[in-house]
């Protein structure tokens, strides 16, 4: 083997953690992306000519394979959390994934990676878990061989989950949420990197691998946690399915109206989504089935979400001075 891996969305939230992890394995990684000159940051993982990013669109058949020839494991990162012009969700997520998958094997690359969601259920609600649940059956079909991650809620420095939680309490006391009562299990970035990579390494069997963190939190549960991290008071108010249903329509509308200048910060998809608990299976193979510990929320939520204390970083150092002063 030349141990060169291809990265689809190597420069993504969790496709970095893995581009990172490989460079210090000492492979070449190969980090494709639709937007390159915007992944060069991922260089400096790695010697001078070890993480290049290259162009890819996954929609195409002659890019993928462009960026599959020569490379001995591939892993699939892409995924889109609300549909955007072409990049809709059977575009991506299933025949993308499908398309990956089929064209490895015609490579004749030696092991795939294919980043999944818990929740990938063809008879969802949620045509965001049916298309994840079509892709892990292309991939399966075309490369029956692949390690399948489906990780719950993924957290860490550049999470889209607590970082804009955390931003949308500077606006106002009130902190509202869809599904309060909603179970997740929160993973670590890293850890799902670490699991990517014992699969890139042929040290994990093929097949579905659920990950979650330690502990089981709901919704409500893990604002409150953030809410004490960044020392701020706010009212976690829980939303009712129906009224976020329409409120997200009208985000929609709005969305639509503006020719997308105005993001639907909610969607329908989203709403239909968030009604079913996000953790991981009984049964299911998992972390520990990696060899791999768990990494908890409270060792690392502290380590990035203080820039949203009142005080950022020297929140503690400012309340210490007060309490001395009185």
């Amino acid at each position: 083997m030349s141990n060169l891996v291809t990265i689809f969305g190597g420069s993504g939230f969790v496709g970095r953690y893995i581009a990172r992890r490989m460079a210090k394995e000492g492979w070449r990684v190969r980090v494709a992306v639709r937007r390159p000159n915007d992944a060069l940051f991922v260089r400096p993982y790695g010697v001078v000519g070890q993480v290049e990013p290259v162009f890819c669109n996954i929609r195409d058949d002659e890019s993928v394979r462009a960026v599959t020839k020569g490379a001995d494991v591939v892993v699939n990162c892409v995924g889109v959390l609300a549909e955007d012009g072409k990049n809709t969700f059977d575009a991506v997520q299933a025949e993308g994934a499908g398309r990956v998958a089929r064209i490895a094997a015609e490579e004749s690359v030696q092991r795939m990676v294919q980043i999944s969601a818990i929740g990938a259920d063809a008879d969802s609600d949620s045509e965001y878990a049916q298309s994840k649940a079509e892709g892990e059956e292309a991939v399966l079909a075309a490369f029956p061989t692949a390690m399948i991650l489906r990780p719950s809620i993924v957290f860490g420095p550049e999470d889209e989950f607590f970082n804009r939680f955390a931003s949308m309490t500077r606006f106002g006391p009130i902190l509202p949420v869809v599904g309060a009562d909603t179970k997740f299990q929160p993973v670590y970035v890293d850890d799902v990197a670490q699991a990517a990579v014992k699969g890139i390494l042929g040290q994990a069997e093929p097949g579905i691998y659920e990950l979650g963190g330690p502990d089981v939190r709901t919704f409500r549960e893990l604002m409150n946690e953030m809410l004490s991290v960044i020392h701020r008071k706010r009212l976690v108010l829980n939303i009712p399915f129906f009224a976020a249903g329409i409120m997200a329509k009208l985000m929609e509308l709005g969305q639509t109206i503006s020719l997308g200048l105005v993001p639907a910060q909610l969607t329908t998809d989203q709403v239909a989504n968030l009604r079913n608990d996000n953790v991981v299976s009984e049964g299911a193979k998992t972390l520990a089935d990696l060899g791999i510990e768990p990494t908890t929320t409270a060792s690392v939520l502290p380590s990035y979400l203080w820039r949203f204390r009142p005080s950022g970083q020297y929140y503690d150092i400012t309340e210490s001075a007060k309490t001395l002063r009185n």
